[in-house]
């Protein structure tokens, strides 16, 4: 079996890597292949049996004014991977997100629910699971995720215990609700759903629960040292930004139930992990209140 792995240098990229070690992969950076090149994307796919595709224009914002080349990107990106699996005969996971929903739920989204984006991003990541289960249909996994964070790369946790170093109080939102996820985790269930052998669809890789980001950021300095009261609660009107922020992010995990699968552990458990491991970067020197 030979994986390939496209957006490898990234965040969730390089957990992938950990998490695939031992086996045949190729794993290539945005440097290494720009998967809005189809002739690029065929050569590359060729010979491999499953392509897990973590590339991705994740600027939110930016995206909002640069809607065209996210959609390059994450849409017509996501069809070239498709198109060569479904040449080669292949898998294909093409990761996503909640943002391809509204946000007005109050309870989780299952994973058939109708995709409803508000943001440039958003329609970019629908238009690219769409693409990509229409180019591989038999054999593309739309795995959705969301509030990721990890060892590698700029993440919400890391942000707010390098803003502690400089400030005594961080506001922060606690009118958005998601589930904190941690790379290692769902490179881990990426690996577990291929190896299950399972029908192709929509799976929703989050941790367990549910966090806004006010409690989000208290357990992050909670668990790192510092005193959490330092976070303080404010509201999403307090923050004006160019692309609108799902207020709803929490997503159901009954694709689990026929993949043969349990649902993710909880984010707070994971968290607890992934401070003990390091993940979170913290200065002892100057962050730390106990």
């Amino acid at each position: 079996m030979r994986y390939l792995i496209t957006g490898a240098t990234g965040m969730l990229g390089r957990d992938l890597q950990r998490a695939f070690a031992g086996r045949n992969v190729t794993a290539l950076g945005r440097t290494e292949l720009d998967i809005t090149d189809p002739r690029a994307v065929g050569n590359a796919a060729a010979d491999h049996d499953v392509i897990i595709n973590a590339a991705a224009y994740t600027a939110v914002d930016d995206a909002e004014s640069h809607e065209e080349d996210a959609r390059r990107v994450n849409a017509l990106g996501a069809e070239n991977l498709a198109m060569a699996a479904a040449k080669n005969q292949a898998r294909l996971v093409q990761l996503s997100t909640d943002y391809v929903f509204d946000g007005r739920a109050t309870s989780p989204y299952p994973e058939g629910a109708p995709l409803n984006p508000i943001s440039a991003y958003g329609r970019t990541k629908a238009e690219g699971e769409r693409r990509a289960v229409a180019a591989n249909p038999n054999a593309t996994f739309i795995v959705r995720t969301a509030w990721l964070y990890g060892e590698h790369g700029v993440s919400f946790p890391n942000t707010m215990l390098r803003l502690a170093r400089s400030h005594e109080s961080l506001p922060v939102v606690d009118d958005q609700f998601g589930q904190p996820t941690w790379t290692w985790d769902l490179a881990c269930r990426i690996r577990e759903l291929l190896d299950a052998n399972v029908v192709a669809g929509a799976y929703h890789a989050t941790n367990s629960g549910l966090s806004s980001w006010f409690e989000f950021a208290q357990e992050a300095f909670r668990l790192v040292g510092l005193d959490p009261d330092r976070v303080t609660r404010t509201e999403s009107a307090t923050f004006r930004r160019p692309a609108p922020r799902p207020s709803y992010s929490v997503l159901g995990h009954s694709g689990w139930e026929r993949a043969g699968l349990g649902p993710m552990r909880h984010w707070r458990t994971a968290l607890n992990e992934a401070v003990g491991e390091g993940v979170l970067k913290r200065d002892d020197n100057t962050a730390r209140d106990r």
